[in-house]
């Protein structure tokens, strides 16, 4: 079964100053590749993202214990992609499953970087080039004072969380990368584990995630967040509906839009558990031309989050 009809010409736009150009849409592999959907749906998965133009795969050493980066480098040879046609990210630090003892199979040591990648790249079956996820704005712009001490290139590019619900980090605390290292963004959790999409309106289903506190980063949430600040959570996100109705869209791409509506954002990471989550997140590229700046003000009244602006002095 190919593609829908109704499914936009998907957009790419630069990563940072790389010269590599991304989907601004992406497809990710926590939570469903590498264990929790079977294999055949995972390629099914990744071959309606690449026939939609997706062209930006991302994975990490920890999703199914490195099962995530072997599915996503079985379905790349058994399309017969080119290597060349693909940026594939992975990322590591949880590395427990690759040892007995975790002391010497995560973090950022020297000897786990090293054969954290190369792990990696095993499964994968890929070359790399670096970036960061998660890294402050002071930690980036070391990395890259080191790497020109070394006349070695930075990081190209940086993994933060961006959604309406997490603004600070992109919109605030990078400011000064933009323009001093040309960083570029490929944003992960842009519907926040799902509760922009609206799923959580009517309460919190038992077959969802945030219904199993047996997870270890459910577990964490419930603990950092409180059931108050979920419920206004909850609140914020039912006035976001209207609007989605208003354009036409449903909560889920209006999230991705919103997401993509930011310039410096080069891709939004998303998951998918079928095709046709694939192409209702890839709707969402046609869907950010709706967002006008009345509607995005609209937004912003809503959320009350926006960060203050950055002045630039120099």
């Amino acid at each position: 079964m190919g593609k829908p009809e109704d499914i936009p010409e998907m957009e790419y736009r630069f990563l940072g100053r790389s010269g590599l150009q991304v989907s601004a849409i992406s497809l990710g592999g926590w939570l469903t590749y590498g264990g929790h959907i079977d294999k055949e749906r995972t390629f099914e998965c990744m071959k309606a993202a690449y026939d939609c133009g997706v062209n930006f795969f991302d994975c990490a050493e920890e999703y199914s214990n490195g099962e995530s980066e072997i599915v996503m480098g079985e379905a790349i040879k058994k399309f017969g992609w080119k290597r060349n046609d693909l940026v594939v990210s992975t990322k590591l630090y949880w590395g427990e499953a690759f040892g007995d003892n975790p002391v010497n199979n995560k973090g950022l040591s020297r000897k786990h970087i090293v054969e954290g990648i190369n792990g990696a790249l095993k499964r994968l079956d890929l070359e790399p080039s670096t970036g960061t996820s998660m890294w402050n704005a002071d930690e980036i712009a070391q990395a890259w004072r080191y790497a020109d001490k070394l006349g070695l290139i930075g990081p190209i590019m940086e993994q933060p969380a961006y959604n309406m619900l997490d603004r600070v980090k992109v919109e605030q605390e990078y400011a000064h990368l933009y323009r001093e290292v040309g960083l570029g963004l490929t944003v992960f959790s842009p519907m926040r584990q799902g509760i922009l999409s609206g799923k959580y309106s009517d309460g919190i289903p038992g077959d969802s995630r945030f219904a199993n506190e047996e997870i270890k980063w459910v577990n964490g949430f419930w603990k950092q967040t409180g059931k108050d600040t979920w419920t206004a959570i909850i609140e914020q996100v039912n006035q976001l509906k209207p609007i989605a109705d208003r354009l036409g869209l449903k909560q889920s791409q209006l999230a991705l839009a919103w997401v993509l509506s930011n310039k410096n954002v080069s891709s939004a990471i998303t998951g998918a558990s079928s095709p046709e989550q694939v192409y209702e997140n890839v709707r969402a590229v046609a869907a950010v031309r709706k967002l006008t700046s009345d509607i995005l003000e609209e937004i912003d009244v809503i959320l009350n989050n926006k960060p203050p602006e950055v002045v630039e002095r120099f």
